[in-house]
């Protein structure tokens, strides 16, 4: 599916240093990232540019690629969690399923109904080379799982609910009581 931005929409598609995630149509948005071989203070450098960029976004996950690096590295910081960064992570295990509302960095102002499980467990390494396991729910399950698929090249237009689709403000604020 090819984004077309709505003139109104495209200042947030700036990157510069100020902005340093990339945006669709970037070729390194819909390739495979590559396995991480070794844990090294470069990776810890890039897990803190990664950090620092999805926080500033206000961004609650980012995966490498959406900094132009094709490494299998994620970060989730949903529902008030540290930001927990994740190397070369494999999803073991999907249960149940959940449908809502996502966006992404990548693209800017656009979102809409994505299905995803609702309960996920994950393998990988943590920041300092250790195996880790972990299980999410709910909308850190969502996070992880949409920032799995950036390791893959899929964004999440690629899943979403055509129909839901719709550009908004990311940074105004949400009328909850819409349905």
């Amino acid at each position: 599916m090819e984004v077309v931005v709505p003139d109104e929409f495209k200042h947030l598609f700036v990157q510069d240093k100020d902005h340093p995630v990339v945006k669709v149509p970037a070729e390194v948005l819909r390739q495979k990232a590559l396995d991480v071989a070794q844990v090294s203070k470069k990776t810890q450098k890039l897990i803190d540019e990664m950090i620092a960029a999805m926080t500033k976004a206000h961004g609650i996950g980012l995966a490498a690629p959406q900094l132009g690096v094709s490494q299998r590295i994620i970060v989730v910081a949903a529902d008030g969690m540290r930001p927990t960064p994740l190397i070369n992570p494999v999803v073991t295990l999907q249960e149940g399923e959940q449908i809502g509302e996502e966006g992404c960095l990548s693209i800017p102002g656009l979102y809409g109904d994505v299905k995803r499980a609702a309960f996920v467990q994950v393998e990988a390494l943590d920041r300092k080379g250790r195996e880790v396991e972990l299980e999410m729910e709910g909308t850190p399950a969502r996070v992880l799982l949409h920032e799995v698929d950036h390791l893959d090249g899929v964004l999440f237009i690629d899943k979403v609910d055509l129909s839901t689709l719709h550009w908004r403000d990311p940074l105004a604020p949400q009328d909850d009581t819409a349905e």
